[in-house]
C-alpha cells in the first residue's frame, strides 16, 4: 500500500487535533497551584501558611522564624518541668550542646511532626543523650502545664526504647512573659489563629551550644541524622564526635538558607590531595627502608 493512501487519515487527525486545541485554550484553566476541594463552585483552597508576602492573610503575615544565629538564650528564665519543679533554663546548659524545639502539646498536627522527626534522627546517631546532647522541648503555649507535659513525654519515651532518654530529654511548660523571652530570641513568630481555634507557626528545630547560643537551624520535620549531628558536634566545638567526623566536616559546609550541609569541592580536593601525599610518603619511606637493607646485607 502506498504513502499516498494515508494521506486522507493524517488530515483528518491533524483536523481533530487542531479542534480539541481550539477548545481547551477557550476552556478556563484550571489553578494547580493550590488544591480544590468538591463543591458546587470548584474553589480552589490557598495554602494559606506556604504564601509569601501580601498574598497571606493578615493573621498570618508574621508568622515566620529569623535566623539569628550566636544570639544567647536567656537562660535565666524560668520554667516548670514535666514533674511540676520550678527549674531555671540555665540548669540544662553547661555541659553539651542541646536541640531545642518550640512546640505545644495539644498541636494536633505540626508540633508532633516536629517532635517526630526530632526522635527519628535520634534513633539513627551514634551520639547518645544524656551524654554527647540533650532535647529541650518548651511549650509555648502558656495554657499547657505539667500535666500536658508529662504525657507528651510519656509518649516519646516509649517510642525511643532507650534507657538514657529519660534523663536527657525534657518538657517544659511556662507563663507568656518566659515563653516570649526564649522564642524573640531565636526570631520564632507564631500567632492564634481564632478561625481554627489553632497557633499558626513554621516549622523547626535549633541547635545551642552549651553556653545556650544558637549555633544552627534546621528546618522542617524531617532531620537528616547526619546534618543533626554534624550540627551537634559543631555546638560542642568538635568535643563530641570521632575523628572521622572531624574529616568529614572538613569536606562539607553548612548552608544556613538550606539548612543543611553540602560537600565543599575545595575541601574534598584538599582531602584527596593530602591521601595522595601521605600515600606517597609511605611509598617513598617504604623503598628507602627496603633499599637499606637490601645495603645492610650486601656489605655482610
Amino acid at each position: 500500500m502506498r504513502f499516498t493512501q494515508y494521506i486522507p487519515l493524517i488530515l483528518v487527525a491533524a483536523l481533530a487535533a487542531q479542534t480539541g486545541n481550539a477548545v481547551a485554550a477557550q476552556a478556563p484553566r484550571a489553578n494547580n497551584d493550590s488544591p480544590t476541594v468538591r463543591g458546587p463552585h470548584e474553589q480552589p483552597v490557598p495554602d494559606l501558611l506556604n504564601m509569601k508576602g501580601a498574598d497571606r492573610p493578615t493573621p498570618l503575615k508574621n508568622v515566620t522564624i529569623e535566623q539569628r544565629l550566636n544570639a544567647q538564650i536567656p537562660l535565666d528564665t524560668t520554667f516548670r518541668d514535666e514533674n511540676g519543679r520550678t527549674v531555671q533554663l540555665s540548669s540544662y546548659f553547661g555541659k553539651r550542646p542541646v536541640v531545642l524545639a518550640l512546640v505545644y502539646y495539644q498541636c494536633p498536627m505540626l508540633c508532633t511532626q516536629i517532635l517526630n522527626g526530632v526522635m527519628r534522627a535520634a534513633r539513627v546517631m551514634t551520639l547518645q543523650p544524656g551524654k554527647d546532647y540533650d532535647v529541650l522541648a518548651i511549650s509555648f503555649d502558656a495554657r499547657e502545664g505539667p500535666s500536658d507535659a508529662t504525657a507528651k513525654k510519656a509518649v516519646y519515651m516509649k517510642e525511643l526504647n532507650q534507657p538514657q532518654a529519660p534523663g536527657a530529654w525534657h518538657f517544659l511548660t511556662g507563663n507568656v512573659d518566659n515563653i516570649k523571652r526564649v522564642t524573640d530570641a531565636v526570631g520564632f513568630r507564631y500567632v492564634w489563629d481564632a478561625h481554627t481555634a489553632q497557633f499558626a507557626h513554621a516549622s523547626a528545630v535549633y541547635v545551642l551550644t552549651p553556653q545556650g547560643k544558637i549555633s544552627k537551624y534546621f528546618y522542617g520535620v524531617d532531620y537528616s541524622a547526619r546534618d543533626l549531628r554534624f550540627g551537634l558536634i559543631e555546638a560542642s566545638n568538635n568535643k563530641i564526635g570521632t575523628p572521622v567526623d572531624q574529616i568529614l566536616l572538613f569536606c562539607y559546609h553548612f548552608d544556613p538558607h538550606s539548612a543543611k550541609y553540602t560537600p565543599v569541592a575545595l575541601g574534598i580536593l584538599r582531602l584527596a590531595g593530602a591521601a595522595t601525599v601521605f600515600m606517597l610518603g609511605g611509598f617513598v619511606l617504604i623503598m628507602f627502608r627496603r633499599e637499606s637493607r637490601q645495603k645492610g646485607g650486601s656489605s655482610v
